[in-house]
Protein backbone atom coordinates (compact mmCIF):
# COMPACT_ATOMS: atom_id res chain seq x y z
CA UNK A 1 0.00 0.00 0.00
CA UNK A 2 1.61 3.24 -1.09
CA UNK A 3 -0.39 5.47 1.26
CA UNK A 4 -2.42 3.84 4.05
CA UNK A 5 -3.99 7.19 5.00
CA UNK A 6 -6.01 7.16 1.77
CA UNK A 7 -7.53 3.80 2.72
CA UNK A 8 -8.41 4.84 6.28
CA UNK A 9 -10.39 7.90 5.17
CA UNK A 10 -13.73 7.17 3.58
CA UNK A 11 -14.57 8.75 0.29
CA UNK A 12 -18.04 10.15 0.79
CA UNK A 13 -20.24 12.27 -1.38
CA UNK A 14 -22.40 13.75 1.36
CA UNK A 15 -21.14 15.85 4.23
CA UNK A 16 -22.24 14.15 7.42
CA UNK A 17 -22.04 15.45 10.95
CA UNK A 18 -19.94 13.52 13.46
CA UNK A 19 -16.96 12.82 11.20
CA UNK A 20 -13.48 14.28 11.63
CA UNK A 21 -9.98 13.41 10.49
CA UNK A 22 -7.08 12.98 12.92
CA UNK A 23 -3.40 13.11 12.06
CA UNK A 24 -1.76 10.47 14.24
CA UNK A 25 1.50 8.58 14.47
CA UNK A 26 1.73 4.82 14.18
CA UNK A 27 5.34 4.15 15.18
CA UNK A 28 7.36 6.48 12.96
CA UNK A 29 4.72 6.83 10.28
CA UNK A 30 2.09 9.56 10.18
CA UNK A 31 -1.44 8.36 9.38
CA UNK A 32 -4.73 10.09 8.83
CA UNK A 33 -7.68 8.30 10.38
CA UNK A 34 -11.37 8.99 10.40
CA UNK A 35 -13.18 9.33 13.71
CA UNK A 36 -16.94 8.85 13.62
CA UNK A 37 -19.27 9.93 16.43
CA UNK A 38 -22.99 9.61 16.90
CA UNK A 39 -24.70 11.58 19.67
CA UNK A 40 -28.41 10.98 20.18
CA UNK A 41 -30.98 11.37 22.94
CA UNK A 42 -30.93 8.49 25.42
CA UNK A 43 -34.37 6.90 25.45
CA UNK A 44 -33.74 4.16 28.01
CA UNK A 45 -32.59 5.73 31.28
CA UNK A 46 -28.83 5.72 31.67
CA UNK A 47 -27.07 7.04 28.55
CA UNK A 48 -24.85 4.61 26.67
CA UNK A 49 -21.16 5.20 26.01
CA UNK A 50 -19.62 2.95 23.40
CA UNK A 51 -16.22 3.06 21.74
CA UNK A 52 -14.61 0.97 18.98
CA UNK A 53 -10.86 1.42 18.57
CA UNK A 54 -10.45 3.98 21.36
CA UNK A 55 -10.16 3.61 25.14
CA UNK A 56 -13.62 3.94 26.71
CA UNK A 57 -12.24 5.60 29.87
CA UNK A 58 -10.50 8.25 27.80
CA UNK A 59 -13.72 8.82 25.85
CA UNK A 60 -15.57 9.33 29.15
CA UNK A 61 -12.91 11.83 30.23
CA UNK A 62 -13.26 13.77 26.95
CA UNK A 63 -17.05 13.77 27.37
CA UNK A 64 -16.63 15.25 30.86
CA UNK A 65 -14.34 17.96 29.45
CA UNK A 66 -16.87 18.75 26.70
CA UNK A 67 -19.62 18.96 29.31
CA UNK A 68 -17.71 21.12 31.83
CA UNK A 69 -15.49 23.26 29.58
CA UNK A 70 -17.38 23.19 26.29
CA UNK A 71 -20.92 23.68 27.55
CA UNK A 72 -22.30 20.61 25.79
CA UNK A 73 -25.12 18.86 27.68
CA UNK A 74 -24.12 15.25 27.07
CA UNK A 75 -25.47 13.79 30.33
CA UNK A 76 -28.73 12.75 28.66
CA UNK A 77 -27.18 11.69 25.37
CA UNK A 78 -26.01 8.32 24.06
CA UNK A 79 -22.50 8.69 22.61
CA UNK A 80 -21.02 6.19 20.17
CA UNK A 81 -17.46 6.50 18.85
CA UNK A 82 -15.84 4.50 16.06
CA UNK A 83 -12.32 4.65 14.68
CA UNK A 84 -12.72 3.76 11.01
CA UNK A 85 -10.65 0.95 9.54
CA UNK A 86 -10.72 -1.22 12.65
CA UNK A 87 -7.66 0.44 14.17
CA UNK A 88 -6.99 0.53 17.90
CA UNK A 89 -5.58 3.99 18.63
CA UNK A 90 -3.68 5.07 21.73
CA UNK A 91 -2.14 8.27 20.38
CA UNK A 92 -3.48 11.18 22.49
CA UNK A 93 -3.11 13.46 19.45
CA UNK A 94 -6.51 12.27 18.21
CA UNK A 95 -8.29 13.81 21.25
CA UNK A 96 -9.11 17.04 19.41
CA UNK A 97 -10.51 15.17 16.40
CA UNK A 98 -12.72 13.10 18.71
CA UNK A 99 -13.99 16.18 20.55
CA UNK A 100 -14.68 17.88 17.21
CA UNK A 101 -16.57 14.85 15.86
CA UNK A 102 -18.69 14.63 19.04
CA UNK A 103 -19.47 18.37 18.91
CA UNK A 104 -20.27 18.04 15.21
CA UNK A 105 -22.73 15.22 15.85
CA UNK A 106 -24.26 16.97 18.87
CA UNK A 107 -24.87 20.17 16.90
CA UNK A 108 -25.59 18.26 13.67
CA UNK A 109 -23.10 20.45 11.82
CA UNK A 110 -20.66 18.72 9.45
CA UNK A 111 -16.93 19.41 9.50
CA UNK A 112 -15.48 20.11 6.07
CA UNK A 113 -13.71 17.00 4.72
CA UNK A 114 -10.58 19.10 4.01
CA UNK A 115 -9.95 19.76 7.73
CA UNK A 116 -7.66 17.70 10.01
CA UNK A 117 -6.79 17.80 13.72
CA UNK A 118 -3.63 16.99 15.70
CA UNK A 119 -3.70 17.84 19.40
CA UNK A 120 -4.27 16.37 22.83
CA UNK A 121 -7.05 17.78 25.02
CA UNK A 122 -6.43 18.40 28.71
CA UNK A 123 -8.87 18.35 31.62
CA UNK A 124 -9.10 22.14 31.62
CA UNK A 125 -10.25 22.16 28.00
CA UNK A 126 -6.81 23.24 26.85
CA UNK A 127 -5.47 22.16 23.47
CA UNK A 128 -2.11 20.56 24.26
CA UNK A 129 0.98 20.14 22.11
CA UNK A 130 1.94 16.75 20.67
CA UNK A 131 5.22 15.30 19.39
CA UNK A 132 6.37 15.22 15.75
CA UNK A 133 4.04 18.00 14.73
CA UNK A 134 5.82 18.62 11.41
CA UNK A 135 5.04 15.06 10.26
CA UNK A 136 1.47 15.37 11.50
CA UNK A 137 1.05 18.55 9.43
CA UNK A 138 2.80 17.19 6.32
CA UNK A 139 0.58 14.10 5.98
CA UNK A 140 -2.74 15.93 5.44
CA UNK A 141 -0.94 18.48 3.29
CA UNK A 142 0.24 15.66 0.97
CA UNK A 143 -3.35 14.47 0.61
CA UNK A 144 -4.69 17.91 -0.31
CA UNK A 145 -6.22 18.99 2.99
CA UNK A 146 -6.73 22.74 3.38
CA UNK A 147 -6.60 23.23 7.20
CA UNK A 148 -5.22 21.57 10.30
CA UNK A 149 -5.98 22.51 13.91
CA UNK A 150 -3.02 22.18 16.28
CA UNK A 151 -2.02 23.48 19.69
CA UNK A 152 -0.63 27.00 19.66
CA UNK A 153 2.20 25.63 21.81
CA UNK A 154 3.33 23.37 18.95
CA UNK A 155 4.19 26.32 16.72
CA UNK A 156 7.21 27.53 18.70
CA UNK A 157 10.23 27.14 16.45
CA UNK A 158 8.20 26.06 13.42
CA UNK A 159 7.98 28.19 10.29
CA UNK A 160 4.35 27.67 9.25
CA UNK A 161 5.09 29.38 5.91
CA UNK A 162 6.95 26.22 4.86
CA UNK A 163 3.66 24.34 4.69
CA UNK A 164 1.01 24.63 1.97
CA UNK A 165 -1.79 23.90 4.45
CA UNK A 166 -3.40 26.50 6.70
CA UNK A 167 -2.29 25.81 10.28
CA UNK A 168 -4.82 26.99 12.84
CA UNK A 169 -3.27 27.33 16.30
CA UNK A 170 -5.62 26.98 19.26
CA UNK A 171 -5.25 27.18 23.01
CA UNK A 172 -8.71 26.06 24.14
CA UNK A 173 -11.51 23.85 22.89
CA UNK A 174 -13.91 26.79 22.75
CA UNK A 175 -11.54 28.57 20.32
CA UNK A 176 -11.58 25.54 18.03
CA UNK A 177 -15.37 25.24 18.09
CA UNK A 178 -15.93 28.96 17.48
CA UNK A 179 -13.61 28.88 14.48
CA UNK A 180 -14.91 25.54 13.20
CA UNK A 181 -18.66 26.09 13.45
CA UNK A 182 -18.96 29.88 12.80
Amino acid sequence: VTNPSEILISQREDQLSGISIASMMEGNRPLLIETQSLVSTANYGTPQRSSNGFDLRRLQMLLAVLEKRGGFRLGTQDVFLNIAGGLKVEDPAIDLAICASIASSYEDLPILPSVAFAAEVGLGGEVRAVSRIEQRISEPEKLGFKKIYVSKFNLKGIDSNLFGIEIIPSGKLEDVFQHLFN
